[in-house]
Parts: C-alpha cells; structure tokens; sequence
C-alpha cells in the first residue's frame, strides 16, 4: 500500500493538463493570450540566448515574443516549441559536400602554380566550404580580389601562362553590366588567352547563391536602389545590420546554413566545376 498519497487534498483541483508542445512554422496564426495580440509567424529567431517569434498582425504591425507557454494555435493553449533542426543536407557516404568521390588516406598536394580567384571574402569561404576537399587534393588555393575594378592589372601582374593558370568567379557577370565590361577587357592581357577563364553569376552577390529555401524563405528580400544590398538584406531579416562587424556576423549565419552542394543554386554551381576543371585537366 502507498502511504505517500495519505492526508488532506484538495479532491476538486482539476488535474494538471499537459500542453502540447508545437514547433514553430513560418506562416502559422497564433494568439498571445497576456496582450491578446494575433499575427502571423513571420520570423524566428534566436536573441540573448532564448527563441524569440515576430508575429505580424493584418495591419501589417509586427511585435515579438519569447517561446514558451502563453500561446493559442486554432483556439487551444500550447506551449510553443522552437523549431525543429533541419537536417543536414544528404551527402552520400564517401562524398565530400560538393558531392565527389572523398579521397581516403591521402594529403593534401602542394599548392600549384594556379589559382582561383574570387571577388571578396564571402565568396572565398563559400567555395572553400563546399570544394575545399577537392580543391585541397588538387592542390588549387582561392584567393579574394577584394573587388574586380582592376583586374586587367591584377591578372598581368600574375603573369598567366603555362602551368600556371586562372580561374575568375565574378559576381553579377551578366550582359551589358559593368563586370562583363570589365572581363572583356581583361582578356586582352598577353598570355589571358587560354590560360585565363574568367566566368561569372548573376547575383548581385554570392550571398544570394544560397537557395532561399535553405534559409526559412520563399526568395531574397528585394532591396530598393539606392541601399547597400547586404545592410538591406540584414535589415529586412531583422538582424544588426550597422557595422562592418553585423555584416560579417549576419554571413556567419548564412553559411552556417550550408551543409553542401544542395544547397546553392545551380547557376554557382556550375561555374565553379568549369572553373575547377579549367585548373586540373591538361
């Protein structure tokens, strides 16, 4: 017999009830039942170590609560959970994230002549989280321009030549744009010809290479004329978006969504396997 149980109690307290614990969705309406407040789930996120939830309400006013308990989906109370984590994206056993055969037991070459080049810092740490395997077994090092303006110069300076070879990645490479003027012309540099290949994307920046699923979005923010692209990025997410050190926590994140090839756009994709190619196939 359990003795535990025996002494005074209060036979009409309403048993506890568990709340089910929902994750949160993009899209879903809910009630904050200490302001009474109903929006729209607009955006996650994490802030001082706790989930934080903007719901946007029809007028389109957007205020922000912590997860927890203090919710209503559809009329019942919940307590609402943080997301659930997104599975990496499946890389076959054995493959590296750009999806090629990994190459056990062997080190990394030493670096050749040739070289990668991108325009800034972001694109280097993208290439190198999705090919850096490849590119450490071909021995091929990328390196940032930090900007394409004087690239006639920069490339006659590297002397390209035999054995010794560039492949350019350039942001916003489209006809009629400012980069295409600017690749033309640097073709024209003695020895560019065959042993330069300089190939492009169309975004605005290697940022919007990611897919926007990848990200929680359906697309990128439009960002009007006029507004540096990366600050109207960040502030359309919501995020710091003031100093050089904001914009380079807000990529951090971005990338940390990366998990492989799946998750760029096809139109990146194949332009760093020519250029890859360019580099290793005599």
């Amino acid at each position: 017999m359990a003795f535990d149980n025996w002494g005074p109690q209060d036979l009409s307290a309403p048993a506890k009830k568990q709340l089910p614990e929902v994750a949160v969705q993009r899209g879903m309406v809910l009630e904050d039942v200490q302001s009474g407040w109903v929006g729209e789930v607009t955006r996650v996120e994490k802030s001082g170590g706790m989930h934080v939830v903007s719901l946007e309400d029809r007028r389109g006013k957007t205020k922000s609560f912590q997860l927890g308990f203090g919710f209503l989906l559809e009329g019942q109370a919940i307590r609402l959970m943080p997301p659930a984590a997104r599975p990496a994206a499946a890389v076959p056993t054995g493959r590296t994230a750009s999806g090629s055969v990994k190459v056990q037991g062997q080190r990394a070459q030493v670096a050749k002549a040739s070289r990668i080049w991108v325009e800034g810092k972001h694109d280097a740490e993208l290439v190198e989280k999705v090919w850096g395997d490849d590119l450490r077994v071909e021995g091929i090092v990328v390196e940032p321009l930090h900007g394409v303006d004087d690239l006639k110069s920069a490339i006659a300076d590297f002397n390209p030549g035999s054995g010794r070879r560039l492949g350019i990645l350039v942001d916003h490479l489209v006809p009629g744009s400012k980069e295409s003027r600017i690749a033309a012309e640097a073709m024209t540099v003695p020895g560019a010809a065959g042993n330069v290949l300089i190939v492009g994307h169309p975004y605005v920046d290697v940022w919007q290479a990611i897919r926007p699923k990848v990200l929680g979005i359906e697309a990128w923010p439009a960002v009007p004329r006029g507004i540096d692209w990366k600050t109207g990025i960040l502030t359309a997410f919501g995020w710091p978006h003031e100093t050089s050190e904001d914009i380079g926590l807000g990529w951090q994140r971005l990338l940390g969504a990366v998990r492989s090839y799946a998750d760029l756009e096809a139109s990146l994709l194949g332009r760093v396997e020519e250029v890859i190619d360019f580099l290793t196939v005599p």
